[in-house]
Order: C-alpha cells, then structure tokens, then sequence
C-alpha cells in the first residue's frame, strides 16, 4: 500500500501544474498580508476602555428586539440575539474584552478563506486521478499486477487526503510565520469564546484555529471524495470537477434557499458540511444538531465510497 501511494504521490508532484496550485495558494496568502498590513483600520488596538457599557447597551437592544417582535421573531433572529447576549454577559462577567490587539492568530484566522482554494485544487486533484488513468489508457498497467483493484483504488483516496492535507499544513504554517513577521505575536494570551449548547465555552486562540481549519476542510473532504466517486464510476474528469465546483461555491446557497420553505433540507448534504454553525451561527433548518449533521456527513461518505469502489471493481477495462 505504501508503495502504491507513494507512486501516486510522485505522479501529482511531477506535474507543473501542481506547483501552479501551490504558487497560487503562496501568492494569495501573501496579497492578503500585504492588503491587511497597510489597512488603516488594522493594527491598531481599539481605544474604547468602556467596553463594558458598550456591550451591556447591546444587551439592552437584543433582548429589546426579542420583546418587541414576540412570537413572530424568526428562528434565526432568536438564535443569533440569544448567542450574543451570552457571549456578550461572559465578557462582562470574567472581564474579557472584545477589544483585541491584531496579531498573527487574527491573520491566520482571516486567511483561512483560503481554504476554498484548497478545496478546488483538491477537487481537481481527486477528479482526474482515476479518470486520467483511463483516458490514458494506464489503468491496464496498473490492473495487470497482482494487486486487488480494492487496494489501488484505496491508495488513490488516499493519495487525495494526503494532498488536501498537506495544502492545509502549507496554509497554516505559511500564514503563522507571515502573520508572526508582518504583525507579531500578542503581547498577552488571547482567548476565543463560543457559544455551545446554551453554554459559553473558552478555548485558546491556537485549538481555534486547528478547529477552524478542520471544520472548514469537511466542505473540502465530502466533494472531493463524490469528485473521486464520479471520477471511478463514470470515467469523465470534466464531469467530476465542473460539478464538485458548482456545488463547492453554490451547494450551501442552494440548500439555504430550499431550507426557507421545506424542512427536509436538512437531509440535503450541503446542510450538515458547515459544522462551524453549530459554535459560530445558527444552523439551516431549526431543530438541527451536531449529532445530527454528523451521522448524515457519514452516510454520504459510505454512500460515495460504496458507489466508487462497487463500480471500479466491476467495470470492464477493456470496454
């Protein structure tokens, strides 16, 4: 199996456009820093040591908003006033101020956009590397080893999850060390909070950020691997990343617009791929749970990956 990967893993890296990606992902990262570096507003810590006030005003104009439209308050605006008055009386309680300075944890949060980069790259990646093998004609190669088609299909799955994984590792490390040159470290410790399960929670700024990008990456993970399915079971590249694209920027959108009217949306997959809803928003459809949009996430994976591996190990090559 080692072997196997390593020689997918040698067959991405050999080519230009891979590099392409890479330089892409670099020059991005870097025009950020630069954009945000000579932003006015950046940088400079807010002057505001009434925080406290500021904060217990905004207290006063939720629950305000809450009484005045009653029950005819949406469940979105209820969610949202609700998380914000708790995160808002957490502060004031353990003295924590909203007012942070802006350092290298700030901009590797704001580059995590970055993220969708790596999606699409990952998703060409995972789209074209069975397909091209048949459209090559190189699959026959591969095939004629005494080696269960099971076990090279896997190694190719593999192969993608250790290229999105290592585009996440260049991003993140990239960003720290750009973020720690052009903005520095925080002179004291910063602390992120969330709102949870009608609790607030602490969490240090750096298991944030881990929680951020690995959040961010399950959009990633699910149409890379249907990308890899499509690209197994039909054999068309073209079709595998025009479609995994479309639904990686408009999947969420689509699934938002369908939500308004019809609450079996939550079944829809691009419903339960945002688990950030459930610590930084509100979920689509009300009544939704992490547990929830887990046990859904894994029944679309099995479902890819059945289809995937059941049609590779039944197609007729020579056809």
């Amino acid at each position: 199996m080692f072997r196997l990967i390593q020689n997918e893993l040698m067959k991405i890296f050999k080519r230009p456009g891979t590099f392409v990606m890479i330089g892409i992902l670099i020059l991005v990262t870097t025009i950020a820093g630069g954009f945000i570096k000579y932003q006015e507003t950046r940088g400079a810590l807010p002057d505001n040591s009434e925080w406290k006030r500021g904060l217990q005003t905004q207290n006063e104009e939720y629950k305000k908003q809450l009484q005045e439209m009653g029950t005819s308050a949406s469940y979105e605006i209820i969610n949202h006033n609700e998380r914000n008055i708790a995160l808002n009386t957490y502060r004031i309680e353990h003295n924590i101020s909203p007012n942070e300075e802006y350092s290298i944890w700030g901009f590797v949060n704001d580059t995590s956009f970055s993220i969708d980069f790596i999606g699409l790259f990952t998703i060409i990646i995972a789209a074209g590397i069975v397909a091209s093998e048949f459209n090559w004609g190189t699959i026959k190669l591969l095939l004629i080893r005494p080696i269960k088609r099971g076990k090279i299909l896997l190694s190719k799955y593999i192969t993608v999850l250790l290229f999105g994984l290592f585009l996440l590792v260049l991003l993140f490390v990239y960003s720290a060390a750009l973020g720690g040159i052009l903005f520095g470290m925080p002179e004291q410790s910063t602390t992120h909070l969330y709102y949870f399960n009608g609790k607030v929670h602490e969490q240090s700024m750096f298991v944030h950020l881990i929680n951020i990008y690995g959040l961010k990456s399950i959009n990633m993970l699910m149409l890379a691997t249907m990308a890899f399915m499509i690209s197994s079971a039909f054999r068309n590249s073209s079709l595998a990343i025009g479609l995994s694209i479309f639904l990686l920027f408009m999947g969420e959108q689509v699934t938002r617009l369908i939500s308004m009217k019809y609450v079996w949306a939550k079944y829809i997959l691009f419903a339960n791929t945002d688990l950030l809803q459930y610590f930084e928003g509100t979920p689509i459809v009300a009544g939704m749970t992490l547990g929830f949009s887990v046990i859904m996430l894994i029944i679309y994976f099995l479902l890819f990956q059945t289809v995937a591996f059941y049609v590779f190990k039944k197609r007729d090559v020579a056809a």
